[in-house]
């Protein structure tokens, strides 16, 4: 049994007659009656009561094809509907984008990217995770989102990606700070200050623990939130010091931004797991982010 001999059997009923109903259809009369007799086979039951519609001009069904005919239009109409839907996405006029990203590009990098992504794309719902680094790579790893921003560290052969940006990371001071007065700051030097840092879970909090770890220093770390812009309160008020994304550092801002020396960068990629194909939505988001870097 297939979809094309249901539609015959519903358009016979609908029809009324197996001649009008081929007229319909644009196929011959016997052909029609060759598949109708061919799907009675295959469930080893009548459909039609031929005998019955010799003496009325009114197509008579059996109870087999009454009930056969209810279950045919329902099978009919969702595989119009499933047909009109996956349309509807390669078309780019339904669908949904669901991406994680790391808090400071949700805040400062993706914004305007997404307004204007939507302003192409307004049929399509975005739906944005933010949260930590490790979360992200958890998100995608657990199937939770279909595409994520991640650092290169994170990648691994399950992953197919583009690098997304490159990004450096500097030190934020408030403006009378001692570190203000320098030009670029070194990894010792910053290790000195008492630090604000995100709570564990980000992999610049991680990252910069190994980098002191590796020098033999210990971070004293004052104070933990995940909020940016009370990370920047703090700093800005001198009650510590930082590290972000140089993005993160606004002109409004009372807070000076100093690239470390030796300089240093993170890149960020757009990733996806290779054997969960994406959307087409997704593809299209992608590609946005590319030509708009």
């Amino acid at each position: 049994m297939d979809i094309k001999q249901l539609k015959y059997l519903d358009a016979l009923i609908t029809a009324g007659s197996f001649t009008k109903a081929a007229e319909r259809l644009n196929m011959a009369q016997p052909a029609l009656s060759q598949s109708i007799k061919r799907l009675e086979q295959e469930l080893g039951v009548t459909l039609v009561d031929r005998g019955a519609n010799k003496s009325s001009k009114t197509l008579s069904l059996t109870a087999e094809g009454s009930a056969l005919h209810q279950h045919a239009k329902l099978i009919i109409k969702n595989m119009a509907q499933a047909e009109a839907h996956i349309k509807s996405m390669a078309n780019l006029t339904m669908g949904e984008v669901r991406v994680a990203v790391p808090g400071m590009l949700g805040s400062y990098y993706l914004p305007r990217r997404l307004m204007a992504f939507r302003h192409q794309h307004s049929e399509l719902k975005l739906s944005l995770f933010e949260g930590g680094t490790r979360d992200t790579l958890r998100m995608l790893q657990n199937e939770d989102v279909d595409i994520a921003i991640i650092t290169a560290n994170d990648l691994t052969d399950e992953f197919d990606s583009h690098l997304l940006l490159q990004e450096q990371m500097v030190v934020a001071v408030g403006k009378e700070h001692p570190l203000a007065k320098l030009d670029t700051v070194t990894l010792q030097a910053f290790f000195q200050h008492e630090l604000v840092f995100f709570k564990p879970g980000y992999f610049h909090r991680d990252w910069m623990l190994e980098q002191a770890e590796k020098l033999g220093l210990k971070a004293n770390i004052a104070f933990e939130t995940n909020l940016i812009n009370l990370i920047k309160q703090v700093v800005a008020q001198e009650y510590g010091i930082t590290s972000v994304l140089e993005m993160v550092i606004e002109k409004h801002d009372n807070i000076c931004a100093k690239p470390f020396n030796p300089p240093i960068f993170l890149d960020l990629h757009i990733a996806w797991k290779k054997q969960r194909p994406i959307s087409q939505a997704d593809k299209a988001f992608v590609e946005f982010l590319m030509q708009n870097r």
